[in-house]
């Protein structure tokens, strides 16, 4: 690689920041509020519901164009989401008020945390004149969680699936922020924690595709793979 690159864009959730504690966890906690029957093998059920939840779901990705309307769209998304995973694993009563309790949840900032290194490098590549955007299939709340934690200065552009109408690893989601930067796909490079939706979309679009992977686990010999953020600056 070289320092040809113009534009740096970053995945969100996961990338740049994570949630404080266990995605699972604050669910099983909120629907126990809410009249949730737990037991000892609640979370380990609720994990493996979300992961066929998610498999079965189609893409956050909408025909509405109007803000408010896009919004309506998210949130019935997540519902049938959800809906999907304590249908698996155990309704009850409240299950409404759970919902609109929880999804509110994961919009608040302080649900999530930075990861250590993410400041520093997002200044440095700032010092460097780079310029950067976010591609993410995270929905509207985005932009309230990337102000609570006090990034969103750092991007000219952010490029979700529900305002692009095309989701990771769509090469149209990619198309649209490279058309935002005014750049050539070879200009551009792409970091995010999945190997299929960020990498692979990635480099099927053009741009180079860089893996960020904390613990072991899917990455190939033919992947730029770095273990942290700070990392990425010996691969530019």
């Amino acid at each position: 690689m070289s320092n040809r690159f113009q534009v740096i864009f970053f995945d969100a959730a996961g990338t740049l920041f994570r949630v404080r504690g266990s995605v699972a966890d604050i669910y099983l906690r909120h629907a126990t509020n809410h009249g949730f029957k737990a037991n000892e093998a609640s979370l380990a059920k609720i994990q493996a519901a979300f992961a066929r939840a998610f498999q079965d779901a189609p893409p956050a990705v909408f025909a509405a164009t109007e803000p408010e309307q896009i919004k309506q769209c998210e949130r019935m998304w997540w519902f049938d989401i959800v809906h999907n995973v304590f249908y698996r694993v155990g309704m009850f009563d409240r299950f409404d008020m759970f919902f609109e309790e929880v999804f509110d949840v994961f919009a608040r900032p302080d649900t999530w945390k930075l990861y250590p290194e993410t400041l520093k490098v997002l200044e440095d590549l700032k010092t460097q004149r780079y310029e950067l955007g976010i591609i993410s299939n995270f929905d509207s709340r985005l932009f309230v969680v990337l102000r609570g934690l006090g990034i969103a200065e750092y991007f000219q552009t952010v490029t979700i699936s529900s305002l692009a109408h095309a989701a990771k690893p769509s090469g149209r989601i990619f198309t649209q922020a490279l058309e935002k930067h005014a750049v050539e796909p070879e200009d551009a490079v792409h970091v995010g924690d999945s190997l299929d939706e960020d990498v692979k979309g990635a480099q099927q679009a053009g741009l180079t595709g860089i893996l960020v992977e904390r613990e072991p686990g899917s990455a190939t010999q033919d992947v730029q793979t770095i273990r942290t953020l700070q990392e990425l600056s010996s691969l530019l």
